[in-house]
C-alpha cells in the first residue's frame, strides 16, 4: 500500500463505501440506509465524519458527534464510529483518522474526546490504549425498542 492517505469530510456519494467499511464492524446497512442516515445531519455541524482515502479507495471511516454536556464547562466529542479496511489496518490509517478528529475537536471547543467500543473487541480497546485514551466509565445501554409495551 502506498504511504498516501487522504482524509477528507464524507460525502453522500461515499454512501456504498461507507456500507463496505461498516461491514468491518458487522454492520450490513445498505448503501441507501446509509444515505438516510447521512441526510439527518445533512450540514454535519454537529456531528463530522472523515473517510480516509488510500490508493483511490476509502480506506477508513471515523465519525464524531460534538455536543455540550450539562456536567462539564466545555462540549464533549465523542468518537461514535471508527473502521479501517481489513486489508488496509496497521498502516497509520486509524491512528491518522483520530489525529483528524482531534483537530475537529479542539476547534470546535472540546477539551474531551471520548469513546466507547464492544468489551469484545480487545485489539480496538489496544489501539485506543496506545493512543492515550484511559477507561474512565462503564457504559450501559438500555434498548428501547418495545420497552413501554414489555412493562
Amino acid at each position: 500500500m502506498s504511504s498516501t492517505v487522504q482524509i477528507r469530510p464524507i460525502v453522500p456519494a461515499d454512501a456504498p463505501a461507507i456500507a463496505r467499511l461498516m461491514q468491518g464492524l458487522g454492520f450490513d446497512h445498505s448503501a441507501a440506509e446509509i444515505g438516510r442516515r447521512l441526510a439527518m445531519a445533512p450540514d454535519r455541524a454537529s456531528d463530522p465524519a472523515l473517510v480516509a482515502e488510500a490508493e483511490g479507495r476509502a480506506a477508513g471511516l471515523i465519525a464524531l458527534h460534538i455536543a455540550p454536556m450539562l456536567f462539564y464547562p466545555k462540549p464533549i466529542a465523542r468518537i461514535t464510529t471508527l473502521v479501517v479496511d481489513v486489508a488496509t489496518r496497521r498502516h497509520g490509517i486509524g491512528r491518522a483518522l483520530v489525529e483528524a478528529t482531534v483537530a475537529l475537536a479542539e476547534e470546535a471547543g472540546c477539551d474531551t474526546l471520548e469513546l466507547t467500543t464492544a468489551l469484545h473487541r480487545e485489539e480496538a480497546q489496544a489501539f485506543y490504549r496506545a493512543l492515550g485514551f484511559d477507561c474512565t466509565s462503564f457504559r450501559m445501554a438500555l434498548r428501547l425498542q418495545g420497552i413501554t409495551a414489555a412493562r
